[in-house]
């Protein structure tokens, strides 16, 4: 599986980006997708999860109420939609897929089978 992540740009504070990420096999079977973001001189960390049956979510504290992740099925697809943005939300973000079972709650870990290449996202103040 190849993922492929797009909509990275700059913004400004209080400002909005939407990420997308894609799939590249119609035989997708992922169990969730999550995004994932390093900051430079920071270690990788979680912003949100998304089951791909039911579509339950799961956010960290960071973003929660700023960000909103869904996914299409159909076009084998997640998006993160970031309003409010903040010079701290500077950082590459990643895409990844969980094709086995894990609790929602532990995609934080960032224990994903396939990766995506990132897109930056610039929020100056």
């Amino acid at each position: 599986v190849q993922l492929q992540a797009s909509g990275g740009g700059l913004a400004q504070t209080g400002g909005s980006l939407s990420l997308s990420c894609t799939a590249s096999t119609r035989t997708f079977s992922g169990y969730g997708m999550g995004w994932f973001r390093q900051a430079p001189g920071k270690e990788r960390e979680f912003v949100a999860a998304v089951m791909w049956s039911g579509g339950s979510t799961y956010y960290a504290d960071s973003v929660k109420g700023r960000f909103t992740i869904s996914r299409d099925n159909a076009k084998f697809a997640v998006y993160l939609q970031m309003n409010a943005l903040k010079p701290e939300d500077t950082a590459v973000y990643y895409c990844a897929v969980r094709s086995s079972y894990l609790p929602l709650t532990s995609f934080s870990r960032g224990i994903m089978d396939y990766w995506g290449k990132g897109t930056q996202v610039t929020v100056s103040s």
